[in-house]
């Protein structure tokens, strides 16, 4: 297994990051929060997890171990794949998911874009003690930015409508003392829009 890769970061989008190794350069798929950590032309490293499927490989990044732990703790549970892994990881930091996990907070995981209230309660059922207690960890929050037509694309291309996207975001975007980076709307407009239906 790939478990990390050091490098030079080439591009980010907005589900994935090419990091150069040694003259090729491996497209890593991760969270929002850890790529809005990286910048093209800096050097990063990634905890990595490699996904091997018939007709592919792919490669997930993570900002550190414990992330790369809790979305391979993840996967144990029926159903639930490395994609949805990823998609909980993007609502949930790991602290955070262990903290509903504990308390057993079914509308904390419906929050997640294709997991629904059966789907949660399998993970509580079958994720059981596996992840452990809160660690405490704190990750630094990235610089802001215009955060507004990235997080519209990426709630998109998670299967929310154009407009159900932009009401979400514009909703995050106007509260009061709204951290702007891309992770957190993002994160805040996937909670505004757990109890709404996909339009």
């Amino acid at each position: 297994m790939i478990a990390s890769v050091r490098g030079t970061v080439e591009s980010v989008r907005l589900d994935s990051a090419v990091v150069e190794v040694g003259g090729v350069g491996l497209r890593l798929l991760a969270t929002p929060a850890t790529l809005a950590g990286l910048r093209p032309g800096t050097d990063a490293r990634l905890a990595t997890t490699l996904v091997v499927r018939e007709d592919s490989l792919t490669l997930f990044g993570f900002a550190d171990d414990d992330e790369r732990e809790v979305f391979e703790i993840l996967q144990t549970v029926s159903g639930v794949g490395p994609r949805l892994a990823l998609a909980v990881l993007a609502v949930h930091e790991p602290d955070a998911l262990r903290t509903a996990v504990a308390a057993e907070d079914v509308v904390a995981l419906t929050r997640v874009p294709g997991i629904g209230k059966k789907g949660a309660q399998r993970i509580l059922l079958e994720i059981g003690d596996k992840l452990g207690p809160a660690r405490g960890e704190v990750r630094a929050a990235p610089a802001a930015t215009d955060s507004q037509p990235e997080v519209v694309d990426a709630l998109v291309q998670l299967g929310w409508s154009a407009k159900a996207a932009e009401d979400a975001v514009s909703a995050v975007l106007a509260e009061p003392g709204a951290d702007r980076d891309v992770a957190a709307v993002l994160r805040g407009a996937l909670q505004h829009l757990g109890g709404h239906g996909r339009g």
